[in-house]
């Protein structure tokens, strides 16, 4: 599978990643041995980038894909995960947690950006891995805490980017607004962006993106099916956008999209999969994968030739914005190289 190198740094991740949001029990429970497996298939297909959080199922899903890759050779992947939510002792637990996942809530999330609460968090998200390193490490949905994650947070995690403990740091957001600040602003290498660059949202290019080209960064894009809307050939009513009901004009654009694809001879999801990678800015697409079964699709929807005429044709008819970029270049390969930056040690 093809890699992309994050600028300025040594850290390269393959076109495709694996989101393991969903094998923290997101919506519903996942067992240990579909996430296993699933996470098998990945690597069986090539898939070399793995994202993980703390706040995915209170380290449910750190604990398995550490379980799973710890038996790889260390500098053939790339794991990122995240701070800004501790996880510490519930008080008062109600046995299933409130956040969307199917797990015990003996634990709760704490929001900290201090340096302490990065520091602490890494070194918890290492002990849940049984990993020795993180490649990447984001600033977990910071919204409502700009001052103290661009001020503390980033400062604490570029001192360690520096010293060579972790290889590439950045934030993640369902917003881009704010991430524009971070590549602007601070020292963040990369933005993992959830669903403001899709086939039905291109908000992204009002911001982060020429942000990220202005000033040498990267995006990962996620959440490239907007939650559902873009995820099936035929989009139906009654699927999701952006976590809620679709409103009916959505739908319509979706099918429209999807009439072109087919007319083209390629589906509405591997469109989705495809359209952000021909933007120069962004190097990966991560997509959310519960077992072997949605590995398996989403390969080999990444797989599907996808005509350049496509998104011309696309922004001919309206579907997308008039200044939609296609770089044919931004797919080049990187033959050879490991996937994650060498040397990195655990901070002591």
């Amino acid at each position: 599978m093809r890699r992309r190198t994050i600028p300025t740094t040594a850290v390269q991740v393959t076109e495709l990643g694996f989101g393991a949001s969903v094998i923290g029990n997101l919506y519903r429970t996942t067992s240990a041995e579909d996430a296993a497996a699933a996470l098998d298939t990945a690597w069986d297909a090539g898939i070399r980038y793995f994202d993980t959080a703390p706040h995915y199922g209170l380290g449910l899903s750190e604990r398995r894909l550490g379980a799973a890759l710890r038996t790889r050779a260390r500098d053939q992947y790339v794991i990122s995960s995240k701070v800004g939510r501790l996880l510490v002792p519930n008080e008062n637990p109600r046995g299933v947690d409130t956040e969307g996942f199917v797990v015990r809530d003996d634990l709760r999330r704490q929001w900290d950006f201090s340096r302490d609460g990065v520091l602490r968090s890494i070194d918890e998200t290492l002990e849940r891995t049984g990993l020795d390193r993180l490649d990447v490490v984001y600033l977990h949905d910071p919204d409502d805490h700009w001052r103290q994650a661009a001020d503390d947070a980033m400062p604490a995690l570029a001192e360690l980017r520096d010293q060579g403990v972790i290889g590439a740091i950045g934030a993640g957001m369902n917003q881009s607004a704010m991430l524009a600040r971070f590549l602007r602003e601070t020292a963040a290498d990369v933005v993992m962006l959830a669903g403001r660059y899709t086939l039905l949202d291109q908000s992204a290019l009002d911001d982060v993106l020429p942000a990220a080209q202005e000033h040498g960064k990267a995006v990962v894009a996620v959440g490239v099916f907007n939650s559902g809307l873009l995820s099936r050939d035929r989009p139906a009513e009654g699927m999701t956008y952006d976590y809620q009901a679709a409103p009916p004009e959505l739908v319509d654009r979706a099918r429209a999209i999807a009439d072109v694809c087919e007319a083209h001879g390629t589906t509405l999801p591997a469109a989705a999969i495809a359209f952000p990678l021909t933007h120069p800015g962004v190097i990966n697409v991560t997509l959310g994968m519960r077992d072997p079964g949605q590995v398996r699709r989403n390969a080999r929807l990444h797989r599907q030739q996808v005509p350049h005429e496509l998104w011309h044709d696309l922004r001919e008819r309206g579907l997308l914005r008039p200044d939609t970029p296609f770089d044919d270049g931004a797919a080049a390969p990187v033959p050879g190289t490991p996937a994650g930056a060498p040397g990195r040690g655990k901070r002591s």
